[in-house]
């Protein structure tokens, strides 16, 4: 690859911008993906302030709908307009739409929305909503990712990012994902003291997609034992696996079930805890026990309903599932051709997709090599050796186009820097899934 370009004097001011009151070590990070600096965005592409134009297949997750989608602004702007912000005490009608709206699509059952800020405050409201049931004990996963506030930390299954602030949450555990003799075996046969949460699909593990069966496996070991099972489906839900929830693909309902990302509509950061009757129980006795000043915005409620309704009348999530599938086998094509000796596997479900190279410093080449094509992507922040592309489900055909075509350009840069030796590991691309 060649060396990388000298940052837009606008990159340049921005960085040090970050530099002096945000994070030096962010600041040189985006010096280091060259200087960009976003300034527009539109669908799936987003502008720089040299004018440039990216295609993007990043954002962890958020734009499923999107950039800017014309509905969702359009609900947004309508709310800004008549009450952006609500007092607190009157009754609104944006939280209740939205709150119905979202009940509506998830599984028969969950009924009860709490709006949060983000995922890691759904987070911490699910482990609130747990222990007022008495469910003290937690069982999350290895690699499982669920937020940095204090609670959601303590169930993050990262040591890196857990060991600068301990002491965390006591009783907390964690069990091999996908294993669901292990969480048998932590919860015992009385787990009516535990409450259990992962992710149907791991995302910054790095797209790691667990045994046909499991998710149905954990909620009958939960209901078998008394524990509360919680589904983190942040990152997974509001279409991105070709399914409203991934919950939907092997037909579970959890007792509390976590959205977020996607419900922005990419434009209003929100997300939600949506729990059964039973799990609620505590926030309908007392509406105080759990609040937020921006809970359930109105500018946030319309976002969210927009994106609920942009998703179903535009069969984003069959869209999602179709695009998915032709991605996956582009993907795995071009980096088998090109330069399997470096891939571990490319796997994915619907529109989150991962690449797992063997080692971490080529996973960064990957990265570099595809902004180099003007294609953004993320790396996963608890496998570093995995490139997740999370594209929107708006994406069009030609787009698709692009987003194959620079995949292609990029594994032969990297086959041709990186070529097979005799020292090479052996292990082929794995095309199982």
């Amino acid at each position: 690859m060649s060396a990388a370009p000298q940052p837009h004097a606008t990159g340049q001011s921005v960085a040090a911008g970050y530099k002096a009151h945000l994070s030096r070590g962010r600041g040189k990070l985006g010096e280091m993906f060259g200087g960009h600096v976003e300034v527009s965005s539109a669908g799936s592409r987003v502008r720089t302030a040299d004018g440039q134009d990216f295609l993007n297949a990043g954002g962890y997750g958020v734009f499923l709908t999107g950039a800017c989608h014309p509905r969702v602004v359009a609900a947004v702007e309508r709310q800004i307009r008549t009450l952006p912000l609500a007092t607190r005490l009157l009754l609104e009608p944006s939280a209740a739409r939205a709150a119905a709206a979202l009940a509506a699509v998830c599984p028969a059952g969950l009924e009860r929305v709490h709006f949060t800020g983000s995922g890691a405050e759904a987070v911490e409201t699910a482990l609130k909503m747990a222990r007022s049931l008495g469910h003290r004990r937690v069982i999350a996963t290895h690699g499982g990712y669920h937020g940095k506030t204090l609670g959601a930390l303590s169930v993050t299954g990262k040591p890196l990012y857990q060991d600068p602030f301990r002491p965390l949450l006591p009783l907390v555990s964690h069990v091999p994902y996908g294993d669901s003799a292990a969480l048998a075996a932590e919860l015992g046969p009385d787990g009516s003291d535990a409450v259990v949460i992962l992710e149907p699909v791991q995302g910054e593990a790095g797209v790691v997609i667990p045994p046909d069966g499991y998710l149905k496996e954990v909620a009958d070991v939960c209901r078998a034992t008394g524990a509360l099972f919680v589904l983190d489906e942040i990152q997974t839900g509001m279409g991105r696996l070709g399914a409203w929830w991934g919950a939907d693909r092997e037909a579970v309902r959890p007792d509390i079930l976590l959205a977020g990302k996607s419900l922005s509509g990419g434009v209003i950061p929100v997300a939600a805890a949506i729990a059964t009757e039973k799990a609620f129980a505590v926030f309908d006795r007392d509406p105080f026990i759990h609040t937020s000043t921006f809970s359930a915005a109105p500018v946030a409620m319309a976002a969210a309903e927009a994106a609920i309704d942009v998703i179903r009348d535009e069969g984003l999530t069959e869209r999602a599932a179709e695009l998915g599938r032709v991605l996956l086998g582009r993907l795995r094509g071009s980096l088998t051709e090109h330069c399997g000796h470096l891939v571990r596997e490319v796997r994915g479900v619907g529109l989150l997709i991962g690449v797992e190279f063997h080692d971490a410093g080529t996973a960064g080449e990957f990265l570099l090599e595809l902004l180099d094509r003007r294609v953004i992507v993320n790396h996963s922040l608890n496998a570093h050796t995995v490139v997740r592309f999370t594209p929107p489900a708006v994406l069009g055909d030609a787009e698709a186009d692009e987003l194959s075509e620079a995949v292609d350009g990029a594994a032969r840069a990297l086959g041709g820097r990186f070529p097979r030796t005799d020292d090479t590991n052996k292990e082929q691309l794995s095309c199982e899934r």
